[in-house]
């Protein structure tokens, strides 16, 4: 059990994967357990999980640094990007970075039969590129080798322009406290960095994103919900609610735990803690700093990532790469284990 920015973790030395699953708080982990139960003896009811909605929503508002009728929620990322990409005009051209993970570029490359367009370009091009696009997707730091999206680059040169600027913010909410509240839309799943369980995710959209269409309209997106169960006529919530899907009840109880925690934390310290240990991890392998949570290192070796975990050492292969995640919950002591074990590895 480590303790970690005043709350417990039941984590193990050697556990680098968080960019893949992250490892909830303890008292995240109460609540899921109790709701659980809860549901097993009978004693759960649908308005029950209202409350923890509302928490974790308002929660992923002041993490973002947008009012909370910006904020919907949604399943997964991809599904709230799906939204974006199926509203746009046809033959709307998209710019969006190599390599970036397939939530952000294939929901706009699903809509090609309606002559959209998708251009890929280098991560570094994403801010010349975007002057001349009508969106702008991409994550704000790469899921495949935790490179970090120049921000202040793409906002400059998206300024005083019509181009709409998407932002998957999975691999960066609750460890960068950049400003994101100048984007169009900024999205997260919750189960990574804000170490709540896999099947939530919101959107904070602007109110430029007003003509996103409510394709999976449905009761709990209703102006009031008690009414919005049965019949015509459609009858919608204002703001960002109207883009609502009915929630994963014990994905919500644990988000309503978590992102109210992260949400109260010094994040700049957040982010040098998790910085610091991926960089002390590069500079003892002799390779530079990349000033991300998130890195990867060159791997000819597909069974390499076995032979680690062996050692008990957690991360992921990406692409012919090592992936290792450092969050807040990391100490020098997953450094240490790291280091050894890819050295007695090769």
């Amino acid at each position: 059990m480590r303790e970690a920015f005043g709350a417990r973790f039941d984590v193990g030395v050697g556990y680098l994967n968080s960019a893949s699953i992250a490892i909830p708080p303890q008292q995240t982990l109460a609540a899921v357990t109790e709701a659980v139960a809860a549901w097993g003896r009978g004693g759960a009811l649908s308005g029950d999980f209202d409350e923890p909605v509302r928490v974790a929503r308002q929660a992923y508002a002041d993490l973002v640094g947008v009012s909370v009728d910006r904020v919907a929620i949604g399943p997964s990322a991809s599904a709230l990007i799906g939204l974006v990409a199926a509203s746009l005009p046809d033959g709307a051209r998209v710019v969006v970075a190599e390599g970036d993970f397939t939530s952000v570029p294939w929901p706009f490359a699903a809509q090609a039969e309606r002559g959209i367009t998708v251009r890929e370009v280098p991560l570094d091009a994403i801010a010349e590129a975007a002057r001349e696009a009508d969106v702008v997707a991409v994550s704000v730091v790469q899921s495949l080798d935790g490179r970090v999206v120049d921000l202040e680059g793409l906002r400059a040169a998206v300024r005083d322009t019509d181009t709409i600027v998407v932002l998957d913010a999975t691999q960066a909410v609750g460890w960068l406290p950049d400003p994101l509240d100048w984007a169009d839309a900024v999205i997260a799943a919750g189960y990574k960095w804000l170490l709540s369980p896999r099947g939530c995710a919101w959107g904070a959209f602007s109110e430029r994103l007003d003509r996103v269409r409510p394709a999976a309209a449905n009761w709990y997106a209703g102006a009031d919900r008690a009414t919005s169960m049965y019949g015509m006529p459609l009858r919608l919530a204002d703001g960002a609610r109207r883009l609502d899907v009915s929630p994963a009840w014990y994905s919500h109880v644990g988000a309503s735990v978590s992102l109210p925690w992260l949400a109260g934390l010094d994040l700049p310290a957040v982010r040098d803690h998790c910085v610091g240990l991926a960089d002390d991890f590069l500079a003892r392998l002799d390779l530079p700093p990349q000033g991300s949570a998130i890195v990867a290192i060159d791997s000819p070796d597909p069974a390499a990532i076995e032979r680690l975990r062996e050692a008990g050492v957690v991360g992921t292969a990406r692409s012919g790469r090592l992936r290792f995640s450092f969050a807040l919950y990391n100490t020098e002591a997953d450094v240490d284990a790291a280091v050894g074990a890819l050295r007695a590895a090769y």
